[in-house]
């Protein structure tokens, strides 16, 4: 008989932060397998023997596989004749999304080694300063993606399947943060699907893709955009409005602060706006289905940037004030993000470090 009193309870939520990690493994390793692709092409529940099948895997090792991601909620189960047939959850369908909208190479990066690595190296940094991913992997975040092709692949992958479910919700909830704009500049865009989503939908916006020289270089032809290669800390390409995914919360506030002057720099003087679309942190008040995996993303950024962070909407409108826009407006969105657009002041001059 289980115990039912605190000192018990304490003990399983040990055990259950300190196996979380099986968690996302197993999720990883349903991906790489295949199981939710397999069961959504065949339609349906579809019995362990056809997944074993499938996957040509002994059925003892793939039944306690099952066993587990059922009681995670990933798969259902129902029993016929003795057999357990398996189906598509609403976490699973998000490995499954059609065309290329699921999170499935997300879970991909962060079961990578790679990215894993650093978390042995956090308590020493914590302890003795440093940071994570230096220690693990001896420079840091982007000069190991500039040698490590295969890396570099996999994490433009779960970029552009986390730009897709961004810029789905974004899309379909706040559309008319694009109204009236007829030029747009995605700052570090990467190879450019997130800008090739908002122009489809947008087709009076002539898009701007803007990123490092050998990342543009890589990126297909849309309609509509045009790919340009440079450095976002020494000018931008100008706009109607600048708009950033998911780049400042890789860099400190030091560094944001002059990316957000040169953003400021290439809007038309007197108007133009920063689109930003960035995690904000509300400890006390986000009662949201994601409000742990907003704080899990900020130590994420702890462990791979150099001084990288998820902000608080007080940080965030410090940070953009230095950087040039005063005033600034938050819409929470159903996903990780929110979205800030940001005003400059038209009074105030523009002054680059």
């Amino acid at each position: 008989m289980e115990l039912q009193d605190e000192d018990a309870e304490g003990q399983a939520e040990f055990w259950q932060l300190a196996l979380a990690f099986v968690d996302s493994l197993a999720l990883k390793c349903e991906v790489e397998l295949g199981i939710a692709r397999i069961i959504q092409e065949k339609g349906g529940l579809v019995s362990l023997s056809e997944i074993v099948s499938s996957l040509q895997a002994p059925s003892s090792d793939t039944s306690r596989l099952m066993r587990f991601l059922v009681k995670k909620r990933v798969f259902s189960v129902e029993l016929k004749q003795g057999e357990a047939y398996y189906g598509l959850t609403r976490l699973s369908n998000w490995l499954v999304r059609p065309g290329e909208s699921g999170l499935a190479p997300m879970s991909l990066l962060l079961g990578h080694p790679t990215i894993l690595a650093p978390w042995h190296y956090v308590s020493k940094c914590m302890s003795e300063g440093g940071k994570p991913f230096e220690k693990a992997h001896h420079r840091d975040f982007f000069d190991h993606n500039s040698d490590n092709l295969g890396f570099v692949h996999l994490f433009n992958d779960a970029m552009a399947s986390g730009a897709r479910v961004v810029l789905e919700a974004l899309l379909s909830e706040h559309k008319s943060v694009f109204s009236g704009l007829t030029s747009l500049v995605d700052v570090g865009g990467g190879t450019g699907t997130a800008l090739n989503e908002i122009v489809k939908a947008n087709p009076h916006i002539s898009g701007i893709n803007f990123d490092l020289p050998d990342v543009v270089s890589t990126a297909p032809n849309y309609p509509g955009v045009l790919h340009v290669g440079g450095d976002m800390f020494s000018s931008i390409p100008t706009a109607d409005a600048v708009f950033m995914k998911s780049i400042l919360h890789d860099w400190s506030d030091t560094d944001c602060v002059k990316i957000l002057k040169q953003c400021r720099k290439a809007l038309p003087k007197g108007r133009g706006k920063a689109i930003i679309v960035d995690v904000v942190l509300r400890p006390e008040e986000d009662t949201s289905a994601f409000a742990a995996s907003r704080m899990a993303f900020d130590m994420v950024m702890f462990t791979l940037t150099s001084g990288g962070m998820e902000r608080t909407e007080e940080e965030w409108r410090v940070l953009l004030k230095e950087g040039g826009f005063s005033r600034c407006k938050i819409f929470p969105l159903p996903t990780l993000q929110s979205i800030i657009e940001a005003y400059p002041d038209p009074d105030e001059p523009v002054v680059l470090p």
